[in-house]
């Protein structure tokens, strides 16, 4: 007996702006669900399948990674993204001994990293959602999703565990090229592409080192830390400007905020799921945003709060 196949509207409109020939090819991978709805294979995510479609089998579509939740009665595909035509191949991590893992590593639930994955999947797709139909500019700026060989790769790189958080958000984009500078998020901040993720960790890696130094000669109330190893870099100032930004802690969860002007990281109290949502959010309800004002510059998504003068005159404010 075939299963429904759910196909979102925000799913429909990615598949467009990834290539002509996506629909058609989306169409023909529901048909092939509704009768072998099994035939994914298990991803990363949790409760998440994964199946290729072959861009050479449809004319104006790339290769593509199309991730679904399998339920009893149906099926509902929750993203697509393009496949790189050459992943690397994620190397082995180094070893861990118990001690390292335990303090590295948040303990995980299958069930809680499930729904993980639904509200990061669910929150980004509201944003491209949005900017796909009122701010095309900032959508085109943002990166194909990463393969799960190169989150691998940069988790190997960092010396961690990433969480499900991360690897979800990842898989959906691998970053954010902005547009004159400004990210698609509230300061019109910048998801940060994966190399410069691993290349600013182990700079501030060997900041940190050079004050751990200086910490030893100073009364411990004067001891400066301003990075820790469990720190991932994940959204920065602008999509060009790192001089502060937003950290996922990996022990916790929470989102911390750093500075390179020497102040100490302040704890944000936001998980990357609400962080996102909060940004979904004040796209769809702009008149009841707190946080940040959103507005529109020539087709490009541009936050009231990082507004330069010489785009004062051209931003529409939202209000709607």
């Amino acid at each position: 007996m075939n299963v429904d196949v759910e196909v979102p509207p925000h799913i429909h409109g990615t598949a467009t702006h990834l290539g002509a020939g996506v629909p058609y090819a989306l169409r023909v991978l529901a048909r092939q669900l509704a009768e072998t709805p099994d035939m994914g294979h298990p991803s990363d995510l949790p409760g998440i399948l994964t199946v290729t479609v072959e861009g050479d089998l449809f004319e104006d579509c790339p290769a593509l990674s199309v991730g679904y939740l399998r339920e009893p009665d149906r099926v509902q595909i929750r993203y697509v993204t393009p496949i790189s035509p050459s992943a690397p191949t994620a190397p082995t991590a180094p070893a861990q001994d118990a001690d390292q893992s335990q303090e590295r590593a948040r303990a995980t639930n299958p069930a809680d990293d499930a729904l993980v994955v639904r509200q990061i999947v669910d929150a980004w797709n509201r944003v491209t959602h949005w900017l796909q139909h009122n701010a095309p500019r900032s959508l085109e700026a943002l990166r194909a999703g990463a393969s799960p060989a190169a989150i691998a790769t940069l988790g190997a790189q960092l010396g961690l565990q990433l969480p499900v958080e991360l690897r979800t958000l990842w898989s959906l984009t691998a970053g954010d090229d902005g547009v004159n500078g400004a990210g698609c998020l509230p300061g019109n901040q910048a998801l940060m592409p994966l190399e410069e993720v691993a290349d600013f960790h182990r700079s501030r890696m060997d900041a940190q080192a050079w004050q751990n130094t200086l910490n030893a000669q100073r009364p411990a109330e004067d001891r400066f830390v301003g990075w820790r190893s469990a720190w991932v870099p994940v959204v920065s100032h602008g999509a060009t400007d790192h001089t502060s930004g937003l950290y996922l802690d990996t022990a916790t969860g929470y989102l911390g905020r750093w500075s390179r002007y020497r102040e100490g990281p302040d704890e944000e109290l936001d998980t990357l799921v609400t962080y996102l949502e909060d940004a979904a959010d004040m796209l769809e309800a702009p008149a009841l945003a707190v946080r940040d004002t959103p507005g529109l510059v020539d087709g490009a998504l541009v936050w009231g709060s990082g507004l330069g003068p010489e785009q004062e005159g051209r931003w529409r404010p939202l209000t709607g």
